[in-house]
C-alpha cells in the first residue's frame, strides 16, 4: 500500500477565534486546550482528525497566496462520515442552529445521504452518512 498519513489536520482561517470556537461548540465538537491561544484553536473532529482554526492574519504567515473570500469562492469542501442519517441531521441541524447556513438541499441517494452547511466563515462542511450493504458489488 502506498503513502498513508497517521493524522489529518486541515488548517483554516478564521474571522473571529472566539466566535469560531463558541459555533462549534455549539455542534459539539471539542478542542485540544495544548494548542490554543490567542491565533489558534485545535479542533478534534474524529481520532487522528483535527482542524487547525487560525486567526486570518496568523494564517497568512503560513502562505504567499491570498486567503479565499469565501463569500465569493470556495476552497475546499470538509466532508464528514458519520454513523447514521439521524446523525446527520443532529450535526447539520445544530450547525444552523449556532448561526451557520444551509449550503445546499439534502441529497439522499438511497445508499448515501448528505446535508450541507457554511460555518460562520464560510467554510463548506457537508456531513453524510454512506450504508455501505447498501452499495451494489461491481
Amino acid at each position: 500500500m502506498g503513502f498513508q498519513a497517521k493524522q489529518m489536520f486541515v488548517n483554516l482561517p478564521v474571522k473571529d477565534l472566539k466566535q469560531t470556537i463558541a459555533f462549534f461548540t455549539k455542534i459539539g465538537f471539542e478542542f485540544n486546550k495544548q494548542f490554543t491561544d490567542d491565533n489558534a484553536t485545535c479542533m478534534i473532529i474524529g481520532e487522528n482528525i483535527y482542524a487547525m482554526l487560525l486567526v486570518e492574519p496568523y494564517f497568512q504567515t503560513f502562505i504567499t497566496k491570498e486567503i479565499v473570500d469565501t463569500s465569493k469562492q470556495a476552497e475546499a469542501i470538509i466532508a464528514l462520515s458519520v454513523a447514521s442519517k439521524a446523525e446527520v441531521d443532529e450535526v447539520v441541524n445544530a450547525a444552523l442552529a449556532a448561526g451557520g447556513f444551509p449550503s445546499k438541499e439534502p441529497q439522499d441517494h438511497g445508499f448515501m445521504y448528505s446535508r450541507s452547511f457554511q460555518d460562520i466563515d464560510g467554510h463548506l462542511w457537508e456531513v453524510f452518512y454512506m450504508d455501505e450493504s447498501a452499495i451494489q458489488q461491481g
